[in-house]
């Protein structure tokens, strides 16, 4: 078993930047694929990027337009999401999930473990 815990989130003017960061404790963090979401009020959790256990292969969502970056640490057992060009539509809780394939899977379903969350909110 893995837990999760997200930081990072926060206020930020539109234009600006964040990074996300969810480090992990647990079973051996190099075993699992990683993910985020984010779930605005009154919608769906929404899949944003994943990546491989090793790292070097990455999957994004095609809306994200090249804005996010995901990356991992396998020393430091943390996965990231860096965040730019923020708009007032990106507000909402961001998430970062686990599973044991990494092939990039977009359901959250598909995931066994979650973090509680982060609240990022974008002003215009």
């Amino acid at each position: 078993q893995v837990q999760l815990v997200e930081s990072g989130g926060g206020l930020v003017q539109a234009g600006g930047s964040l990074r996300l960061s969810c480090a992990a404790s647990g079973r051996a963090f190099s075993n699992y694929g990683m993910a985020w979401f984010r779930q605005a009020p009154g919608k769906e959790r929404e899949f944003l990027a994943a990546i491989s256990r090793s790292g070097s292969i990455t999957y994004y969502a095609d809306s994200m337009e090249g804005r996010f970056t995901i990356s991992r640490d396998n020393a430091k057992s943390t996965v990231y999401l860096q965040m730019n060009s923020l708009k007032p539509d990106d507000t909402a809780v961001y998430y970062c999930a686990a599973d044991q394939w990494g092939r990039g899977a977009r359901g959250p379903h598909e995931y066994e473990y979650w973090g509680q969350g982060t609240q990022v909110t974008v002003s215009s």
